[in-house]
């Protein structure tokens, strides 16, 4: 799945994005892209879950795709 965070500008925030994903999936394949602020991950954790915890650290995200 990929997802379009607009908020997600720094390392600080791709490290957040990273370790939130992770600890609802450790095995989660993620790969941040800062430049067009997307995130592609492969899980099997369904989508609204991740963006959920992605919005309780406070970075909105989308579901592109």
């Amino acid at each position: 799945m990929k997802l379009a965070i607009p908020d997600m500008s720094c390392g600080h925030c791709k490290a957040v994005v990273e370790q939130t994903i992770k600890l609802l999936d450790p095995a989660a394949e993620v790969q941040v892209d800062l430049a067009t602020r997307e995130v592609e991950v492969t899980t099997a954790v369904a989508p609204d879950l991740i963006v959920a915890a992605l919005a309780g650290q406070g970075y909105q995200a989308d579901q592109r795709g």
